[in-house]
């Protein structure tokens, strides 16, 4: 899809959607999801939303919504939280920088992070009943352990331009982008009607996503709840490491995330529900979305929100070292 036919869409008389802005909040190693009270986790992570973020965010101890005093958010009852790993530039010569984030289009100066998105249907459609997440709902989708991606949900998109869309793929782009690299997350929207949570944090929702904003296949009857398609684009500003010559000699794309991925298939994201009240309810249950009353702030007050890292640690870049640790020589990574 390009740029324009989606503006079109997003002009639509019925604009059943949300699309918003969310800054960086903190970028440290922390997933109170997967490894809930661990500090550090095991990667690095880029966060988004309220501040009310922690290293554990037990739902027994209360609504998020109810603990966060600003958010990163346009939308100033969203005190929700949203992240995925960080990406990283791996140099010809061992050393590691991270990449930078920016504001997707129409946002203004808004400091790194990612776009956020609610759908009921598709960006014209608004005719199916949506269900709210619940106070201490939570998911992730895809998986750092996953080798092969076949996500519809989970893709790249070498952009040419901020307005670029369309011919996305499933793992790094293999070429340099003249703008950067789009990182797209699409969350299931079939829930159980049940469980706010799973074991591994997906079981209780069911994916019927298309992926590129075409409408999600009907909910089965084992996940009968639909709930807002909720989908996350963040903005890798590669454009300082497409010197060729810096890559790797074999000629291999030279971006890695957090969690030592070279090819992208790992990708993943998480969600953590903290809207206010029934504010995202009565938005989904509005037409259009946006006229239900939501509160915005500046962009400049977005970017006031931050939380101080918990993790002491130079997160920016690194370089490698080789050194026998006893097994032979052994690749060490010394930040």
């Amino acid at each position: 899809m390009k740029w324009f036919s989606l503006a079109l869409a997003m002009a639509g008389s019925t604009e059943a959607y949300l699309r918003f802005g969310c800054g960086t909040l903190t970028v440290e190693r922390l997933d109170p999801i997967v490894e809930p009270g661990k500090v550090p986790s095991s990667h690095v992570h880029q966060i988004v939303g309220g501040n009310a973020f922690n290293a554990s965010m037990d739902p027994a101890k209360g609504d998020i919504a109810e603990k966060a005093t600003c958010t990163t958010c346009q939308f100033t009852e969203d005190l929700s939280n949203y992240w995925t790993a960080v990406m990283y530039f791996r140099a010809r010569n061992g050393s590691y920088k991270r990449v930078p984030q920016y504001p997707n289009a129409l946002l203004g100066d808004l400091k790194g992070g990612m776009t956020v998105y609610y759908l009921q249907q598709d960006f014209n459609s608004n005719k199916q009943k949506v269900t709210s997440f619940k106070p201490g709902f939570r998911m992730t989708v895809g998986s750092p352990s996953v080798t092969k991606n076949t996500h519809p949900g989970l893709r790249y998109t070498c952009l040419q331009n901020v307005m670029t869309r369309g011919s996305e793929t499933y793992d790094f782009p293999t070429k340099p982008c003249p703008a950067g690299i789009m990182a797209i997350h699409h969350f299931p929207a079939c829930w159980d009607g049940k469980n706010l949570d799973s074991p591994n944090h997906q079981d209780h929702m069911y994916n019927t996503v298309k992926g590129g904003f075409i409408a999600a296949g009907a909910c089965p009857s084992s996940h009968p709840v639909r709930m807002p398609q909720v989908a996350l684009e963040t903005m890798w500003d590669t454009t300082q490491f497409n010197d060729k010559s810096l890559w790797p000699a074999d000629g291999s794309q030279p971006f890695v995330w957090s969690y030592d991925d070279s090819k992208g298939s790992g990708t993943h994201a998480d969600y953590l529900f903290g809207w206010k009240g029934d504010a995202l309810q009565r938005t989904m249950d509005s037409a259009p979305l946006l006229s239900n009353g939501l509160k915005t702030q500046s962009v400049a007050d977005q970017n006031r929100c931050s939380l101080k890292a918990t993790v002491k640690e130079d997160i920016d870049g690194c370089k490698c070292q080789v050194s026998n640790q006893g097994h032979g020589l052994d690749l060490e990574i010394v930040c």
